[in-house]
């Protein structure tokens, strides 16, 4: 029997909503029997805040998705133990994080979902996901760890440390033309690998002020930032917020305007690039972000996710400076976009991309329901393109809990131990398999739906067998897929993503249904395994629901060392939060309904909300000899960069400019 969930109300779990950045190795203790046959090791990455904070949660109410990656690897490759290391994602601008610490006008500072400094630019957090590669004459495969929000890195999978970025500055375009030393770059969270071709597909775009906000939006935006500085007594926060009003005001010369680069990269040269545009030769524009790509085996997938990693998410939120929650509330109310409730995809027909050749036609389809997440079968038989898609339905997963939201069950602020952390989704979430037949001029679409009444509340995360041990290739088609899910939690369900999604078109359970199931906390969060087939009904034949006052998160396949090589022939490693600690708990892929095999933990085990995971069977000292090359132009940062400002140069004093150009110079961690 599936274990049973009981109506007792409970609380999110505390140790989901703190983290630590101390880097350890140690060994686990081990609750349970740990199997003989697991074997490899399993990354996993999790935001644990910035240098600001020291950890989770944020100080200042930030999201908890706005933090430096800290990497957490399990080795299970010696027999009867688990040793674990953790190490914070360093690449360059993390040290100029760390340098610029004590100097106002350099500093980086929290803006919403990212991190940004007035004369350097953006942080690259690599805080979000994993991409396995094997090159041919690679010994073992090396790994790239990723942002929605800047370029991936490629890492040294036996220390941790980071090596090189993919492609050199001048291969990728930034959003804006600003002089930054850490340009915006926004790219994909999930890259993807052919494990037949050896080639790395990934994404470059951008996306122009008019594409966010409208004219008067805009407008009203800055006539509040007028307001705000009129109260500003600090020269720095005068800057701050006069570099607002300049993006927002001359957006249209600053920035690239609206375009799509497919990139693919063959682990040893240069970036391959070419400009995706319509049919009418328009280029794509994106509305939200590209946080997942899928590839077979003659086409690449993209979509327009329903996770939005933009300018807009560096403006809704509350500026650096001092402003009164009042002020906040109505920057929010302002800029606030509800989530496209449809899914854009644009398919890549990979016989088209061509060297030399500058632009690329796609086929857009839109689907029903909006998604974060999405995977393909690889082969594509008779042209036809199978997609097996999340549909996170009512939930805005780029939305955070702000210092002025208040319950819709008695119209009191929340607490403030949950300032920062993700809102709840406010419909079931639908779990969708679509056959796209691309043979004639106009694709169509065979699409199959289902639902669970208790497992697909917020599915989110997934895993699968991604790679044959035998042959280390993709599978050709997927079988079988898991899948975590949040769960409903009245402590995360706020008046404003009430009225967000108060008129969702796609809706299947009444909103006060949804209200009052969250308020009796009847729905927990499950881990589950999803069986599809292109010629089978969808079902979910077997899963798990997590006790009270538990989430799950970060699930990942490991294929047992022995047996046959299946979809479920392996174990499912997941952190799971608890009301006391961070655990690691252990299942059978086989049989989830029995509950985990074992748990793993650690006095110092501190995840806070980790996200994505990977699995590798061996890891040794990186052998690749790609190393991009980078740049040092930080010292004309000054002149260049603050001349956007305008005004304000006649500010700062020639002793203070001389002692910025002596800390830039200080600055070389190249």
């Amino acid at each position: 029997m599936v274990q049973e969930f009981t109506n007792q109300s409970f609380s999110v779990p505390k140790s989901i909503l703190d983290a630590s950045r101390e880097e350890l190795i140690d060994k686990m203790q081990i609750d349970g029997e740990l199997p003989n046959d697991l074997q490899g090791h399993v990354f996993i990455v999790a935001p644990v805040g910035t240098i600001d904070s020291n950890g989770l949660p944020p100080k200042d109410g930030s999201t908890y998705l706005n933090g430096d990656g800290m990497i957490f690897r399990l080795d299970f490759d010696q027999k009867g133990e688990v040793t674990w290391k953790t190490q914070i994602v360093k690449p360059p601008d993390y040290f100029f994080d760390i340098k610029t610490q004590n100097q106002k006008l350099l500093k980086f500072r929290n803006f919403g979902i990212l991190r940004f400094s007035l004369v350097f630019g953006f942080r690259n957090e690599l805080n979000t996901a994993f991409l396995p590669m094997k090159f041919p004459g690679d010994l073992n495969e090396r790994l790239l760890i990723t942002y929605d929000a800047g370029r991936p890195y490629e890492i040294d999978t036996e220390t941790l440390e980071v090596v090189t970025p993919v492609g050199e500055r001048k291969e990728w375009q930034a959003v804006t033309k600003l002089p930054y030393r850490f340009p915006p770059i926004l790219s994909t969270a999930h890259p993807v690998f052919d494990t037949y071709t050896h080639q790395m597909f990934t994404v470059n775009y951008g996306r122009s002020l008019s594409n966010i906000l409208g004219r008067k939006e805009a407008n009203d935006y800055i006539n509040l930032l007028e307001e705000h500085q009129q109260q500003q007594r600090q020269k720095y926060a005068q800057l701050h917020t006069n570099f607002l009003k300049q993006l927002i005001s001359k957006a249209d010369v600053i920035t690239h305007g609206d375009f799509v680069h497919l990139l693919c990269w063959d682990g040893t040269g240069s970036l391959q690039r070419w400009k995706l545009v319509n049919p009418d030769g328009s280029p794509v524009s994106i509305k939200q972000s590209m946080h997942q790509m899928g590839i077979t085996e003659d086409y690449v997938v993209l979509m327009d996710t329903s996770f939005i990693t933009g300018i807009e998410q560096l403006i809704n939120n509350r500026l650096p400076t001092s402003l009164d929650a009042h002020s906040e509330e109505a920057i929010r109310k302002l800029l606030k976009r509800k989530p496209s409730p449809d899914s854009t995809l644009y398919i890549v027909s990979r016989h088209d991309l061509q060297e030399g050749q500058d632009s690329v036609v796609v086929k857009k389809i839109t689907i029903p329901r909006e998604a974060c997440h999405f995977l393909v079968d690889y082969r594509n038989p008779d042209n036809k393109i199978t997609l097996h898609i999340a549909h996170i339905c009512a939930w805005n997963v780029a939305e955070w809990i702000r210092r002025y939201d208040t319950s819709p069950y008695d119209q009191k602020p929340l607490p403030q131990h949950l300032h920062g952390m993700q809102q709840c989704e406010l419909d079931i979430s639908v779990m969708g398999r679509y056959v796209i037949d691309l043979s004639n001029q106009e694709p169509t679409i065979e699409s199959k739906l289902i639902t669970h009444d208790t497992c697909t509340w917020g599915a989110g995360l997934f895993t699968y067998l991604d790679r044959l041990p035998s042959s280390g290739t993709t599978p050709e088609k997927l079988d079988n897929i898991y899948w975590v899910s949040l769960g409903l939690w009245k402590d995360l369900v706020t008046d404003f993503i009430c009225d967000l999604y108060r008129d969702y078109p796609y809706r299947q359970k009444p909103l006060d249904e949804v209200l009052e199931l969250a308020r009796n906390s009847a729905k927990p969060s499950c881990l589950f395994r999803l069986h599809t087939s292109s010629n089978e009904a969808m079902e979910i034949p077997d899963y798990y629901a997590f006790p009270k006052e538990h989430i799950a998160v970060s699930p990942q396949f490991v294929p047992r060392s022995e047996g046959e090589e299946s979809s479920t022939n392996g174990y499912i490693v997941c952190v799971v939060s608890t009301p006391k600690r961070n655990e690691i708990w252990i299942f059978d892929a086989e049989n989830l309904q029995q509950g985990p095999l074992c748990k793993l933990y650690h006095p110092n085990l501190n995840f806070g909300f980790s996200l994505h995971t990977t699995w590798l069977k061996n890891i040794s000292s990186r052998q690749a000899s790609y190393k991009a090359q980078l740049t040092r132009d930080q010292r004309s940062l000054i002149d260049n960069t603050l001349s956007f400002l305008e005004t304000d140069l006649s500010s700062i004093t020639k002793d203070e400019k001389d002692e910025i150009e002596r800390e830039i110079d200080d600055i070389d961690v190249e």
